[in-house]
């Protein structure tokens, strides 16, 4: 699913690419490198349609990619649903873990740890548990 503005960033690339490619012919067809360098001044089939291929197989890469990047900052803005209670993801009709939303969605390894807020509790509480006093 694209948006207006993906279409319109999408739109704005391939109208740059579409007038590389006519100034291509048109500094063909009125022979400008006859003009500048003294080229023969014939019209060149070969040396404009090689141009030519050439930026249209790069218009295809930049589109493909773009449209790629952009339907990915797409799924990163969305709201995810997080449970309350046992902080799952909602995701397309299914709950799943942060670790299986993580391999299905961003191709991003998972790895656990423990952020200074919470091992500050954590500690807190095992040593309200255990009696143990803090050190000074």
């Amino acid at each position: 699913m694209q948006t207006k503005s993906g279409r319109s960033i999408l739109l704005k690339v391939t109208i740059g690419f579409l007038v590389m490619i006519a100034l291509t012919w048109v500094v063909e067809v009125v022979r400008l490198p006859h003009l500048l360098y003294g080229e023969d001044a014939e019209f060149r089939w070969g040396r404009v349609l090689f141009r030519t291929i050439v930026m249209l197989g790069i218009w295809a890469w930049a589109h493909f990619t773009i449209r790629r990047l952009l339907r990915r900052l797409h799924e990163l803005e969305e709201f995810l649903r997080v449970c309350s209670w046992c902080r799952r993801l909602g995701n397309q009709g299914r709950w799943q873990t942060m670790e299986e939303f993580f391999d299905s969605r961003l191709a991003t390894e998972t790895s656990h740890g423990i952020c200074p807020d919470c091992a500050g509790k954590q500690l807190a509480g095992i040593r309200t548990a255990v009696r143990v006093p803090p050190k000074v």
